[in-house]
């Protein structure tokens, strides 16, 4: 077995999840023995099996794909996790790209190319629906963004570490209140209205 591309699913739709075992299954080189309906026992099961790529769905039951991608590429940095997901707006996208996906496929178009998507990933590359390669390609081509200042920047950096407006105030010796103007105006020049949305552009344009 050590000369098979080793595959582990974590998807919580049964027709879907067995579709692709027997995909992956059906295909040379490639094996699919685990799969698993949510999250946490998905991860764990990542985490026993060490498989060389994993299949990831975004929409589980029990918590985020996103949040299972960042556990995994904690513990295994290097290891290839492919998001197999229906989401397909900005903010799941680029939150799991971030997270550490080296890839994703929408599942409507791309099911019938997974196999290949799973080649693609083992051998370093970053296998990717036609439109969701469009949007990242997008988000390289809008207009640089406006300037941010030295203490928004702060805010900012603070915001990506997860803290509450409380406890960025608390870090930089400012009210809620003075958090929340700076944050107004981050949201305005990032062209964001989320946190989300502010710490994955922030994150995918170094700006902190």
């Amino acid at each position: 077995m050590s000369d098979f591309i080793k595959v582990v699913i974590v998807e919580d739709e049964k027709d879907i999840r067995d579709m692709l075992m027997r995909l992956i299954n059906d295909s040379k080189d490639v094996r699919c023995e685990h799969a698993f309906a949510d999250c946490r026992s998905g991860v764990e099961g990542v985490l026993k099996h060490q498989p060389d790529v994993v299949l990831m769905d975004l929409g589980l039951p029990d918590e985020s794909g996103i949040v299972g991608i960042g556990r995994i590429r904690d513990k295994f940095p290097e290891m290839d996790i492919l998001v197999l997901s229906a989401q397909v707006d900005e903010e799941s996208v680029f939150d799991a790209l971030c997270a550490g996906a080296c890839g994703y496929l929408v599942k409507q178009q791309s099911i019938e190319n997974v196999v290949e998507a799973i080649y693609e990933a083992k051998n370093g590359g970053a296998p990717m629906s036609a439109s969701i390669a469009r949007r990242v390609i997008a988000s390289f081509q809008r207009k640089p963004t406006k300037l941010i200042s030295a203490r928004e920047k702060e805010v900012l950096n603070e915001l990506c570490k997860g803290k509450s407006y409380k406890l960025i105030a608390d870090a930089l010796f400012i009210s809620e209140e003075t958090v929340r103007r700076h944050l107004k105006n981050i949201y305005k020049k990032l062209e964001v209205s989320s946190k989300s949305e502010a710490v994955a552009k922030a994150l995918k344009e170094k700006i902190v």
